[in-house]
């Protein structure tokens, strides 16, 4: 039978409980009829369960999300979702630069071909260990010699019993270890910042979320989206329009989807985080809600003030944050994170109480992820190699963390010649997508089609 991932009701259910549960609904009358009536726990790592549910389990999940629905929530008025609830909670919102910050245009060109490839060699450092553990990470590092982390990932010299014990994602391996890496593979996270250039060339910068989703309707296969992507997707096909596509039977609205999104508005919006987070709402609001296009929100801001070139990272970061409400669940995580970066000289140790602090969320969500990727940037101070293997070394969403840390990074360097060759070389200057006509398109093509789009 054909199992669809991250859409079914009866694997959506458990998801939704936490999400209640996190969010400050009270969902234990609910939990206890969906146990009592034998339904499982949300998958941990895929997004379908091995076996399928009864019909009855099907549609009682299905009732069992709408009540979870209508339950009301405690965090309601810290965590807003609206554009201008945000702003009004935000009381260092960034104003509005008095003219854009204008780099020379050869420099503007350089500094976002880094970005795009830090942003692709990222992601590929993270994929052939998506969804292991994090001990199953430092072990299988720690075997070839590459622990701290400091270079791809290698299938070569591993003793049998840990390739078995911690397999490599299956849909990476053949691509994304250090012996078979040939040209940036196709990933959602190169996919979305290319579906974005293409939203700036037909919509523009006043880009409404309706423009967004007729977009992805026009150009993105279903089968390339996953979590709250799929569900929003799902539902603008059943004629649900946004906003309310991110919050219908989505549990995986504040999960990591819109960040992954964020790079473009920040690029295109040097010098101007608060344009740069008005995109990027726009462009969340179609799957998410509050800490997920927080997350968004954060990423772009905290890119546009790397893009600037005139800041550092720690600069930057803490711009991030003005556009984020600061009683937040996500802007509390950030600010720690930070903080334990700074207090621990071994990442490790800061990884180990990231995990503590966040075990109660999915290895997906975006406030663990979001944490760790600023941890990251601070601990390695914005130095591309230490950014890019402190971000996937620290497990969750490791090639998503990965792009996100490089592309920021990348930007910081400034120049494709500043990224050591170890991590460009492989990328041989192409990337494969199912996106639009960018197959095969190389990263410097698409840093002049992205410079066309700068404010």
């Amino acid at each position: 039978m054909l199992r669809l991932t991250w859409v079914q009701p009866e694997d959506l259910l458990g998801h939704e409980l936490r999400q209640a549960a996190q969010d400050g609904r009270e969902p234990s009358a609910i939990a206890a009829r969906w146990r009592a009536a034998g339904g499982p726990e949300a998958p941990l790592t895929a997004g379908a369960s091995p076996a399928p549910a009864s019909p009855y389990l099907r549609v009682l999940a299905e009732d069992l999300l709408d009540e979870l629905a209508d339950l009301p929530g405690k965090l309601t008025d810290q965590e807003p979702t609206s554009a201008a609830r945000i702003k009004a909670h935000c009381p260092n919102w960034p104003a509005p630069p008095a003219a854009p910050a204008r780099l020379p245009a050869n420099a503007s060109l350089l500094r976002l071909e880094a970005a795009w490839l830090g942003r692709a060699a990222g992601c590929l450092l993270g994929k052939p260990v998506e969804k292991l553990p994090l001990e199953g990470i430092r072990r299988l590092a720690r075997a070839t010699g590459n622990w701290p982390l400091h270079t791809w990932f290698t299938a070569k010299g591993l003793p049998p019993e840990l390739t078995t014990a911690y397999p490599w994602n299956r849909r990476s391996a053949t691509t994304s270890l250090a012996e078979n890496i040939d040209g940036m593979p196709e990933d959602d996270d190169l996919n979305y910042p290319l579906l974005n250039v293409l939203l700036l060339q037909r919509y523009g910068r006043d880009f409404t979320t309706a423009d967004v989703a007729r977009l992805w309707l026009d150009e993105l296969p279903a089968g390339r989206t996953f979590t709250a992507e799929r569900i929003a997707y799902r539902n603008l096909l059943s004629g649900i329009e946004p906003p309310h596509t991110a919050r219908l039977r989505n549990p995986f609205r504040e999960w990591i989807g819109a960040l992954i999104r964020a790079d473009v508005h920040g690029w295109t919006n040097p010098g101007d985080p608060a344009g740069a987070a008005e995109q990027a709402y726009r462009d969340a609001a179609l799957t998410h809600t509050a800490n997920g296009v927080y997350a968004a929100m954060f990423t772009a801001a905290t890119i546009a003030e790397a893009a600037a070139g005139r800041h550092d990272v720690h600069h930057c970061l803490r711009t991030g944050l003005t556009v984020v409400p600061p009683d937040s669940r996500l802007a509390q995580a950030v600010r720690h994170a930070v903080q334990v970066a700074l207090r621990h000289e071994d990442f490790d140790a800061v990884v180990d109480e990231l995990h503590a602090t966040h075990r109660a969320y999915h290895w997906v969500h975006a406030i663990p992820n979001t944490a760790l990727i600023a941890a990251a940037l601070t601990h390695a101070d914005g130095d591309f190699t230490g950014s890019v293997c402190r971000a996937v070394s620290g497990g969750l969403d490791t090639d998503s963390n990965g792009a996100t840390a490089g592309s920021i990074a990348g930007l910081l360097a400034g120049d494709p010649a500043a990224l050591p060759d170890r991590w460009t070389t492989p990328l041989k200057n192409r990337l494969a997508t199912s996106v639009a006509d960018f197959y095969g398109t190389g990263f410097d093509t698409l840093a002049h089609l992205t410079h066309r789009e700068m404010r």
